[in-house]
């Protein structure tokens, strides 16, 4: 009998630590791509900031492409070891590839050409092993809270995953044993180490059901169709909206930072890591409320106090390490809670879609919420093109800058976010999908599927 036949046991612990574990290398490219890397190709491999946005942003829209066709294969995957678990043993190779040449072989001088080819390489290797993931939590846990637990761990250990990765580089620098480069190339020596480590550990210890469905259909006919679901396009908005904010964040934070607030580049790191240590404290509390009152009024919640919370801790007068860190952390409270209940939410849709069309469609779904996520992150590298266009030089230092493009900086970076946080719970607002709805599609779910098998 398939797992759809009846509803599925309720996961334990350990094996839902060892399906997240995957995310801790993941999760390093995650805050890699719109983060560190940027930034490191511009600073330290010497490329300009404009060329170093145009090819970020050449290739995310390349790589939204891909996505399609990668949920639309899995989904049509059919193996006795899976699935999703095939598709992620195949980007652990692709990704520990893209690790080596882009942290640890690149050198001060390298063209756009390099950036640009293993730039590629990594998103196609990043797109086939995140989508995997998303694609096995959906049906390791069909049920409402259940799956919002599944996608809780999921979250936790991608923000473990961006701490420990955040913190190498300043490791590195403190203890003298080279200098932020240096710590950027240990950064991806690690990523490389953990990938078939955790994926490995993945495929022995945590079962992936198999949902009933007839295989997918209806080529881009299929794809598009789903757009006209108000439960799809609220998530796709909300999601673009919630990627995008951060997104400037991350882009422009050593840049504000060093030249508004006059912290250095490790202080500035350090605040980040409070930012994501506090995402980490905060999921539990989000996920509970999405218990209490459904994901949807959750996450609308979580976005206008994160909207609140980042502004004012933006606006906090630099020179005080401690102060800075503080409100960083308090901020950060919110971060984790679009990242994982959109997912959540996403999985639930799938779940209505199969019902509507006896279509398993888990794979493509996740795939229009993945392109969404790059498409906000290529928005978020739009401020780069403005600052350019500004006059902006991205120097260590506040020395350097006119006032109108340090003015700009701050627009940038603390009002644009701040208005998206607040845009994406308008968005929420009379959303479908509710739990009481969510629990008679699993009804209905569980007695045709008993009927099929």
């Amino acid at each position: 009998m398939t797992s759809a036949a009846v509803d599925a046991p309720r996961r334990s612990n350990a094996v839902l630590a060892a399906f997240s574990g995957p995310c801790l290398p993941l999760a390093a490219f995650g805050v890699a791509l719109p983060v560190t890397l940027p930034e490191f190709y511009a600073t330290h491999v010497g490329l300009e900031l404009g060329v170093v946005a145009a090819v970020f942003m050449a290739v995310r829209l390349i790589d939204i492409v891909f996505d399609p066709f990668i949920g639309w294969g899995m989904d049509k995957t059919k193996t006795a070891f899976g699935r999703y678990r095939p598709w992620m043993l195949v980007s652990t190779p692709i990704l520990m590839l893209s690790a080596l040449m882009m942290f640890v072989v690149v050198q001060p001088g390298a063209g756009p050409a390099y950036l640009f080819a293993w730039l590629l390489v990594l998103y196609l290797g990043f797109s086939i092993g995140t989508l995997g993931q998303l694609g096995w939590a959906a049906v390791l846990a069909p049920q409402y809270d259940q799956r919002s637990r599944v996608y809780g761990w999921w979250q936790v250990f991608n923000i473990i995953g961006v701490i420990l990765i955040l913190i190498l580089p300043t490791i590195v620098v403190k203890t003298g044993i080279g200098d932020y480069a240096d710590g950027v190339r240990i950064m991806g020596w690690a990523i490389l180490i953990a990938l078939p480590v955790t994926i490995g550990l993945a495929m022995i210890a945590v079962p992936e059901p198999v949902n009933v469905g007839a295989p997918p259909h209806g080529g881009p006919s299929a794809y598009l169709a789903l757009f006209k679901m108000k439960t799809v396009r609220k998530l796709l908005i909300a999601d673009l909206l919630l990627g995008v904010a951060p997104g400037i964040t991350g882009s422009l934070l050593f840049f504000f930072f060093g030249q508004i607030k006059g912290y250095d580049h490790t202080q500035a790191s350090l605040f980040m890591l409070f930012y994501f240590v506090a995402g980490l404290v905060g999921a539990p509390i989000w996920a509970w409320l999405a218990t209490k009152i459904g994901k949807d009024r959750a996450l609308a919640v979580a976005s206008l106090i994160f909207a609140g919370l980042y502004i004012a801790a933006t606006l906090v007068p630099g020179g005080n390490f401690v102060v800075t860190a503080a409100v960083m952390f308090i901020a950060g409270l919110p971060y984790a809670a679009g990242l994982f209940l959109l997912r959540a939410m996403m999985a639930d849709a799938g779940d209505e879609v199969r019902l509507e069309t006896g279509v398993d469609r888990t794979g493509l779904m996740f795939s229009i919420l993945s392109a969404t996520t790059k498409i906000g992150h290529v928005v978020a590298l739009i401020p780069y093109l403005i600052l350019q266009w500004v006059g902006f030089k991205a120097l260590p230092g506040p020395e350097g800058n006119s006032e109108f493009s340090l003015l700009m900086l701050q627009i940038l970076f603390i009002a644009v976010p701040g208005l998206l946080l607040a845009g994406a719970a308008w968005v929420l607002k009379g959303y479908p999908l509710t739990p009481q709805r969510h629990d008679e599609i699993r009804e209905a779910l569980i007695a045709r599927d008993a009927g099929t098998a």
